[in-house]
């Protein structure tokens, strides 16, 4: 016969719970989330779709033609790499000495180094203008000793750039490697090899794709630096002008031309994500 007895009322929620937990899930999103999640996403959303529903396309080729808008995308995008170049020699050492050294005090280093994230860019390019300009504290050397003035230059909008696009690389670097395993530095150590060959046959190329995606983001950061680059560099067309300052102008003269530069920007960034993809988006995510 079959045993008709009740079971223990314990025994039973837990049967439920696992088969609850073994099954998939069910039931509908909460309004309370979902509401601010989709407010929230068109909130992002709908300006960019804006600028792709007003933007000429009729007239686009035309004006991505035009002399100005050519001058500033090249000039944007000499300076952006340059910049892109300066922060890959000196900010993946200071991300090894971040993640490797003894050093005393990294922890603050490491502080000190993401402030450019947070502080507005104007006050960078101020901060630039009173050390590099030709009566800063640096500057007036430069210009003295080696005729060298930055400000207003080509090579200011660089030194702008670089300045607010180091810490994206450098956070990247140092991430990658404190997350990699040290344990083939080791063995090469072990092996004999020196701390140089030791960081350029081993160190690299483990960390590689971590410094790829802090230049790429580095160069992004770079290319639509606005606020350093005004204040250090200036508005000067076929000089200091980029992208963004040229935008900034258009709004005043040509509306249309500011959102033709402003969806080549848009492009720019939309690349940058699908390059970082593997990186950001998780191939297992549901």
């Amino acid at each position: 016969m079959t045993d008709r007895r009740p079971r223990p009322v314990s025994t039973t929620i837990r049967s439920q719970g696992a088969r609850r937990r073994r099954s998939p899930k069910t039931g509908g999103l909460p309004v309370v989330l979902v509401l601010p999640a989709v407010v929230g996403l068109a909130f992002l959303l709908v300006p960019m779709a804006g600028l792709l529903l007003e933007a000429p396309w009729g007239t686009l080729g035309t004006r991505l033609a035009d002399p100005a808008v050519l001058a500033a995308l090249r000039l944007s995008l000499l300076t952006a790499s340059v910049a892109t170049a300066l922060c890959l020699v000196w900010g993946v050492p200071l991300a090894w000495l971040l993640a490797r050294s003894a050093l005393p005090g990294r922890q603050y280093i490491r502080a000190l180094v993401t402030v450019p994230l947070v502080l507005p860019p104007v006050v960078g390019g101020v901060a630039l203008l009173l050390v590099l300009g030709r009566n800063g504290v640096i500057g007036q050397y430069l210009e003295s000793w080696f005729g060298v003035s930055l400000p207003f230059t080509t090579a200011g909008v660089i030194v702008a750039e670089a300045f607010v696009a180091m810490p994206f690389l450098v956070i990247a670097v140092d991430g990658a490697l404190r997350g990699a395993d040290r344990r083939y530095e080791e063995a090469a150590a072990t092996l004999g090899a020196s701390q140089w060959l030791t960081f350029r046959r081993v160190t690299l190329p483990l960390v590689a794709p971590g410094i790829a995606a802090g230049a790429v983001l580095c160069w992004a950061r770079a290319l639509g630096e606005f606020g350093a680059t005004i204040t250090f560099a200036g508005n000067l067309p076929g000089k200091t002008q980029t992208m963004p300052l040229a935008v900034y102008l258009a709004l005043n003269t040509d509306p249309q031309a500011a959102i033709v530069l402003s969806l080549v920007l848009l492009a720019v960034s939309v690349i940058v994500l699908a390059s970082l993809r593997d990186k950001w988006i998780s191939p297992n995510a549901a």
